[in-house]
């Protein structure tokens, strides 16, 4: 009778330890997520590293990079290292789609710094069907803020924010209202366009053309021809910066005086190199502060962790999107602890709360994957550098001070 009452409660100790939190620790460090071990996480990159878009893709790593070795160097996230695994898709979407499922496979703990909309719009659902986090995507579609996009963080504004910046420029500071629309022939490009059909008919007005180019060519001739019978006040391009560059340089040779416009995702370096001494007066639309400015301390943290990365580089406003897309990762695996789970993300970011990335205010909500609604007007002055615009006054002095020259 005794051994029976000893054995019975034995059995009732060991179902008391099953049930405690004790337990339920050590349950939680038997945990395996994909991408994380004792010794570091490992982030996977689809992006264009060939074709047109290169150069996007090229400084959208090199910003992570230079995030994850400024917090490497400190003795990474509680003890781990960060590190990113990049696959070239030459911003084609059936290459996104192999290449995320590649990292997928391969183990990642999340996708980071994608380039590009129809590349994103085609990645998404395998991240979704695979619960794998899309973090910080080099985009400003409104497909991927719907909320629904259980799997994505967006970091920058949108293109309609972007696209209602320019069209409110344009028409209060000039009083335009004739202005046209290029725009490449994929999902990036329409997502441009509705921005500004949208922006124009709550001013009711409606553009004065509309030209359309083949994604990864720079075949705008006939867009050009079109759009310069309709003698427009300013030209909206919504494309990568080698087809925009090549717009803009033939417009200029055939006499055209427009201003032009174009957005964030252009690639702003990339876009000034190009046109060289026809860029004066170009306007670019930023989601990120100044990358060699001191509005806010993330830029001087930006350029010291870009010159320690690879002192060669140039800073710039994709970089610096890089680098904040980076920062954003350190962020969420910090406050994830040493249990680091994809769920994590979501409860780290999805409070309401403020989030401030060295002075980069970022805000996410339950029912809101956007961590930031702020854009910043640029135009490249007579010296190839970009220069705040605070009105387009000072842009049509630029362009008038080109046409004297």
């Amino acid at each position: 009778m005794r051994r029976f009452s000893l054995g019975k409660a034995f059995a009732l100790l060991f179902a008391a330890i099953l049930s405690s939190a004790v337990f339920g620790e050590i349950k939680e460090s038997l945990i395996v997520t994909p991408g994380v071990s004792s010794e570091r996480i490992l982030f996977g990159q689809s992006a264009a590293f060939n074709g047109p878009a290169s150069e996007l893709g090229k400084s959208m790593k090199a910003g992570i990079l230079a995030a994850f070795k400024e917090v490497n160097d400190k003795g990474g996230v509680n003890g781990r290292r960060l590190e990113l695994r990049s696959l070239d898709d030459a911003y084609e979407p059936e290459a996104a789609v192999t290449n995320t499922q590649q990292l997928i496979d391969e183990g990642v703990f999340a996708l980071i710094g994608a380039v590009g909309t129809p590349t994103s719009q085609s990645a998404v659902p395998v991240t979704e069907v695979n619960s794998v986090p899309y973090m910080a995507p080099m985009t400003g579609a409104e497909y991927l803020r719907d909320h629904a996009r259980h799997t994505v963080i967006n970091l920058r504004a949108s293109y309609y924010q972007e696209t209602e910046e320019m069209i409110e420029r344009l028409t209060v500071d000039l009083g335009f209202d004739r202005i046209a629309i290029l725009y490449q022939d994929d999902s990036f490009g329409r997502a441009g366009l509705q921005g500004v059909l949208l922006a124009l008919e709550r001013r009711k007005l409606s553009p004065t053309g509309t030209g359309v180019f083949p994604r990864n060519t720079v075949a705008v001739k006939t867009a050009l021809l079109d759009l310069r019978a309709t003698k427009p006040q300013a030209v909206i391009i919504v494309g990568p910066y080698k087809p925009t560059a090549t717009f803009i340089k033939w417009a200029r040779r055939l006499g055209m005086d427009s201003i032009f416009m174009t957005l964030s995702f252009v690639g702003s370096n990339a876009l000034a190199r190009e046109l060289g001494s026809q860029g004066t007066g170009v306007l670019v639309t930023q989601v990120v502060p100044f990358p060699t400015g001191n509005l806010i301390n993330a830029s001087a943290s930006y350029r010291d962790a870009l010159k320690i990365y690879d002192p060669d580089l140039e800073p710039g406003f994709i970089s610096f999107e890089g680098y904040l897309a980076g920062r954003l990762a350190i962020h969420v695996v910090q406050h994830c602890g040493q249990q680091v789970v994809r769920s994590c993300i979501d409860e780290v970011l999805r409070t309401g709360d403020s989030i401030s990335l060295d002075g980069f205010m970022l805000q996410y909500g339950e029912a809101d994957n956007q961590g930031s609604d702020r854009v910043f007007l640029t135009a490249i002055a007579p010296d190839g550098q970009y220069t705040p615009v605070e009105t387009l006054t000072s842009v049509t002095t630029m362009a008038e001070d080109r046409h004297s020259q």
